[in-house]
């Protein structure tokens, strides 16, 4: 089961394995206090697509499909997280203040809707 989360919400004990899926680390968090335990900042957006999108809704759909072909040409640094989907409910984190439209909720979506990943996990 996949999870998606602002890093700045505390922690909850049922978060399972909570991995920070952002470029950049969030600011004023600690790493202590964001209980994260993996930082996969290479399956991010990268920054020119990051800075195109700049959470405007309106940009979402074409935000998704750029981001997924970047994570096709990235699909090595799925490894670690696919590998904990398999045995454990995973949390992805992010930083963005926009709830809904952001990387964390793009990725969950790849990962629930992507063929070469669910048969992986």
């Amino acid at each position: 089961m996949i999870r998606v989360k602002r890093v700045y919400d505390a922690p909850a004990g049922d978060d399972g394995y909570r991995v920070l899926v952002d470029r950049l680390w969030p600011r004023g968090m600690s790493w202590e206090r964001s209980r994260v335990d993996l930082w996969l900042k290479d399956i991010a957006p990268s920054h020119q697509l990051r800075r195109w999108f700049n959470h405007e809704p309106e940009k979402w759909v074409e935000f998704k499909k750029r981001y997924f072909a970047e994570i096709r040409d990235r699909t090595g640094a799925l490894g670690s997280l696919l590998e904990k989907l398999k045995r454990e409910r995973v949390t992805l984190l992010y930083g963005a203040r926009d709830q809904r439209f952001n990387n964390a909720a793009a990725l969950k979506e790849y990962l629930e809707n992507e063929p070469a990943t669910n048969d992986e996990a």
